[in-house]
């Protein structure tokens, strides 16, 4: 096991539990660790060869050359596979007790209880506990991990599996396709509304762990749902790697949001590729909440297929020391009359850097279109930096985009103005920030609002003087 770092007494997640799995694959990665996922798995034939497919497609991608620098990563140094119980549980209680005190730690108990239609707590490679209430599943929803969704709706996983990112799309895509293990299928029926959020938590617990879930939701027409992750991992002095894959097809007239708060240690790489297919007069709203890691390179993306498609990007980014935020989001209008608007807020102090990157796109033909984007940072201090990559490609002239992008300091002026009026100079500093992303956070549930809050309010300690 690697040893904590000495700023783990700051990361509320940093605790981290003994290893005691039921198996764990060979460190590195060739054919032989990819088949024998999907024989531990005993997965049907077509995903088994989507896999090795995979393989062979990472192998010839490069790596990304663009955002930041990813050359430290070694992927013949990361555990592939863990699997770290026998059996899902569908009682808390019926849990191994070190995974059970471990997510007690985090609250899922309690955010069941309290707010949540259905929960997905994932352990490592493989989601140890699932619960959804009986209503929802009188209604036709379902919420699953994707290993049981691949065994008990085989036709339907393997009618949308990689249809909005192919394999191909990246190399982080592929790695994901070809080594995935656990993550969410969420499929709500037409007209179906679920109102109250379905939940998944995922915790990397090992020392040079690769935690490769696949998110697939798809909204028919008509339908509504709100999905909520959380992500956390333990301190260690070696690197871990994060590659998840989201894809959403949201129908006619349908309705997701997907809602994520990140808070991965300071040693966690941080790669997903998230994207939405929106038919028409659909709506897909991604509110991305990005606080941990060592390095985070996610662009959510709405794809806007179908006339009056709406798609909006809401993202926030926080980067301390050692740590670089490049995030942003995507939107492709294919359709006419749809609009997107991409709002992005980011901060850094402690010589952290945060990077807005995103591209609109208007494809020749799609007339009428609308497209705001808006791009605003904050630095705490002098050694800390932000940039902004913004790209447009329009297509067609009938078209309406607008682009702004400020980069601002706390000034001594404001600090000096609510000092004068008996505030200290730490509080009155985390009153700013707050007021800054106070946009972004407004929109999400009351619970987790609080949650952002508190956690940016640690980021800040020891951020003054």
């Amino acid at each position: 096991m690697g040893q904590k770092s000495p700023i783990s007494s700051r990361y509320k997640y940093g605790f981290h539990k003994p290893e005691n799995y039921l198996f764990k694959s060979n460190k590195g990665l060739d054919e032989a660790v990819v088949s024998n996922i999907s024989d531990q798995k005993r997965e049907p034939r077509w995903m088994r060869e989507r896999r090795l497919m995979a393989y062979k497609i990472f192998g010839m991608k490069s790596m990304p050359m663009w955002g930041a620098d990813l050359s430290t990563i070694d992927f013949n140094d990361i555990y592939y596979y863990i699997r770290p119980t026998d059996k899902k549980a569908n009682k808390w209680e019926d849990l191994p007790p070190e995974i059970r005190d471990t997510y007690d730690r985090i609250g899922i108990p309690e955010a069941e209880k309290k707010f949540l239609s259905g929960v997905s707590a994932q352990y490592e490679s493989e989601v140890v506990y699932k619960s959804i209430q009986s209503t929802l599943s009188k209604k036709g929803v379902i919420f699953l991990d994707m290993d049981s969704a691949l065994r008990e709706y085989p036709d339907l996983v393997r009618q949308y599996f990689g249809t909005v990112i192919p394999s191909g799309d990246n190399k982080f895509a592929a790695l994901n396709t070809c080594v995935w293990s656990g993550g969410s299928f969420v499929y709500v029926p037409r007209g179906v509304h679920v109102d109250l959020p379905l939940q998944a938590y995922f915790r990397i617990n090992a020392a040079n762990m690769g935690q490769f879930e696949r998110t697939l939701i798809i909204a028919e027409e008509g339908s509504y749902v709100h999905y909520v992750e959380g992500c956390t991992a333990p301190i260690y002095s070696t690197d871990s790697l994060h590659s998840a894959v989201v894809e959403i097809i949201v129908k006619k007239g349908a309705r997701v949001r997907y809602t994520t708060i990140q808070n991965w240690s300071s040693n966690v790489y941080n790669l997903v590729t998230k994207r939405a297919r929106v038919e028409e007069e659909g709506t897909m709203e991604w509110v991305d909440g990005n606080l941990g890691s060592k390095i985070t390179m996610k662009y959510p993306s709405v794809y806007l297929m179908g006339r009056k498609a709406r798609g909006e990007v809401l993202s926030i980014a926080y980067a301390g020391a050692g740590q670089h935020q490049d995030a942003g989001g995507k939107a492709v209008h294919y359709a006419s009359e749809t609009t997107s608007q991409i709002i992005s807020k980011s901060i850094s102090r402690g010589g952290g850097r945060t990077s807005y990157r995103g591209l609109v796109e208007v494809f020749a033909g799609a007339k009428d279109c609308k497209s705001k984007v808006v791009c605003d940072a904050l630095i705490l201090d002098e050694t800390s930096r932000s940039d902004t990559y913004p790209t447009m490609k329009i297509g067609e002239a009938r078209t309406q985009i607008e682009h702004e992008a400020t980069v601002s300091k706390i000034g001594d002026e404001q600090l000096f103005y609510l000092q004068s009026r008996g505030v200290t100079k730490e509080i009155a500093q985390s009153m700013i920030v707050n007021g800054f992303i106070e946009p972004i956070v407004k929109e999400l549930p009351l619970e987790y609002a609080v949650e952002m809050n508190r956690l940016i309010q640690l980021q800040m300690e020891g951020s003054v003087g």
